[in-house]
């Protein structure tokens, strides 16, 4: 790999900008594929996306497919060989409550793969001894995860059980494109939020969104089987797996 290459690759991922490598197997070039829409450029001489000399255009879209899936995978085009490598930032939990079941919940998403930060305004749960090596933010949601710039890559599972802090988490992880948004309580509990939801404008499609009662029907009972299923039904979403 040239080192201007390899400097970029460095730099993406310090910037958290998911960027794949595209290597054409017979003669060693390489090109940087970048998500649609990103400014980032592209190709082993900095050029864009659509004017990386000599990468075959069809695999500009296969580069962002295999972006999309975390994946590593072998193509012909044109008569060649080519391999795509992902190289994409880590996926974020944000868990919103810093209750009992976040304490099992944190570290076994952390063991899966997911950059873990726990939001919570309350003062008496917010102790960082609760949470070893855990990052942890202290205020309330609506403002925390303004400023944490939930994306695609992101997922917010909310757990305190109390509307004045789960409200404004779950209307700032709606207006995101969270891949996955779940949300502690019984299916009465549920039902209640979604109408506040629809009472704060939202529609059923955005409702829809919101995993309730949280986690995989296993029949969880205790705190740690709780957060088993939700790391599981998290897994789930990002893989686009049916429920």
């Amino acid at each position: 790999m040239k080192r201007t290459l390899l400097k970029q690759i460095v730099r993406d991922r310090q910037n958290k900008q998911p960027v794949a490598l595209v290597t054409q197997l017979d003669g060693g070039a390489q090109w940087l594929v970048y998500p649609e829409g990103s400014d980032a450029s592209a190709g082993s001489q900095g050029k864009k996306n659509d004017d990386a000399t000599g990468l075959p255009a069809l695999l500009i879209p296969e580069a962002r497919r295999s972006l999309e899936a975390d994946g590593c995978r072998r193509l012909d085009a044109e008569g060649c060989a080519y391999f795509i490598q992902s190289f994409n930032p880590p996926l974020r939990m944000l868990i919103v409550g810093a209750v009992h079941i976040a304490q099992f919940l944190a570290p076994m998403a952390e063991l899966v793969g997911f950059e873990v930060i726990v939001v919570e305004p309350r003062e008496a749960f917010a102790q960082e001894g609760r949470f070893p090596g855990i990052q942890l933010r202290r205020g309330w949601p609506g403002p925390v995860l303004a400023e944490l710039e939930l994306d695609a890559r992101s997922a917010v599972v909310i757990l305190s059980h109390d509307p004045k802090i789960d409200d404004p988490a779950l209307a700032a992880a709606l207006g995101s494109s969270a891949f996955y948004i779940g949300a502690l309580g019984s299916t009465k509990n549920h039902r209640g939020r979604l109408e506040r939801l629809a009472a704060m404008g939202f529609d059923a499609s955005a409702c829809a969104r919101v995993h309730g009662p949280v986690g995989l029907p296993i029949g969880s009972r205790s705190p740690a089987e709780i957060a088993v299923s939700i790391v599981a039904q998290a897994i789930q979403a990002r893989r686009g797996q049916p429920e």
